[in-house]
């Protein structure tokens, strides 16, 4: 399968679903909705599995609490009923709390640590579960990894992941590398799709635009956010990325964001899309709404900003084909 100029309308679903939490009246509600109420064309099924530790080499992805292979089946079988395309993204968090982002080990190997080609071996074993099931259920796309900052420096490791995926999983192939670190993976080639986090504040996205574009022209490859949105809270356009910010609920605040990120983005024709962040398995009622201020964007005006943006660019996408 070939990416070509397909635009990504997408929305990020089910983060971070603790098992049998996923195949629930309340969850296929969830997506039913995220499918109407935003416009979204495509999902990205996100999944997450833990490590006990930054510096742990086990990836248990077959024990509690990440979902079941049942439940991710059910998932995508249900994403495919509302006509959304999907990407599989399965992720590793730690379970001490630390950022995926602080993964790390020596680079030379010393007797009685941890290792690199310890963790890489069981990080490959747990893509290669779910890219064989990505395989099984058609999931037009595949997400290698997440915002593992630490790790983008590996890249024989990488390239020897990636080879090993695209023998058992014939579709798109990415990996969501973090914000401002566009150009610091070396491994760009070996993939399909470029794709990061756009979680920029709203004032910078043109200079982050202007240096990601060189990334992009330099590796002649398609490029989309494969994350990107903003707490509806006051202070979080300036900081996006800040889940942890202080502030009361703001809905305008939410919705500066997106418009300062779709009206930057209207003019590179070179970003082809997004899968929003986020919209979560469990949501809050509508009349809860007002008094949310995660990232989710269910009955907050940034909604209707994203529907209109969404629908608009999947007509045009439409008249290109």
């Amino acid at each position: 399968m070939r990416f070509n100029n397909e635009y990504i309308a997408g929305v990020t679903w089910g983060f971070s679903g603790m098992r049998g939490s996923w195949k629930t009246e309340e969850a296929e509600q969830s997506m039913e909705l995220m499918s109407s109420v935003t416009g979204a064309k495509w999902t990205a099924i996100a999944l997450s599995a833990l490590q006990a530790t930054p510096h742990s080499t086990e990836i248990p992805y077959w024990e509690e609490p990440t979902v079941s292979d049942e439940e991710v089946k059910w998932a995508i079988d249900k994403a495919k009923s509302l006509q959304l395309k999907v990407c599989l993204k399965p992720i590793v968090n730690c379970a001490d709390g630390t950022w995926r982002a602080h993964i790390n080990f020596f680079d030379k190997d010393v007797p009685c640590e941890p290792k690199w080609s310890d963790w890489f071996s069981s990080y490959t074993t747990f893509i290669l579960h779910y890219a064989a099931i990505a395989e099984e259920t058609g999931c037009e796309m595949f997400c290698i990894g997440c915002e593992l900052v630490q790790t983008d420096r590996r890249e024989a490791e990488w390239r020897t992941l990636i080879a090993e995926v695209r023998k058992v999983y014939s579709g798109i192939l990415t990996y969501n590398c973090d914000k401002y670190q566009e150009d610091n993976v070396t491994w760009w080639d070996a993939l399909d799709v470029i794709s990061s986090s756009g979680y920029y504040p709203d004032s910078d996205w043109e200079a982050q635009l202007d240096r990601i574009e060189r990334v992009v022209k330099s590796q002649n490859k398609p490029f989309f956010f494969m994350e990107a949105g903003c707490p509806s809270r006051s202070g979080s356009a300036a900081i996006p990325n800040d889940w942890t910010l202080q502030g009361e609920p703001d809905q305008e605040e939410q919705s500066k964001f997106y418009r300062a990120m779709f009206q930057s983005c209207e003019n590179r024709d070179w970003v082809q899309g997004f899968m929003l962040w986020d919209w979560p398995t469990h949501l809050y009622s509508i009349q809860e709404a007002a008094q949310n201020d995660d990232y989710c964007m269910y009955g907050k005006q940034a909604a209707g900003i994203i529907n209109e943006y969404f629908t608009l660019k999947s007509k045009s996408n439409k008249r290109s084909d």
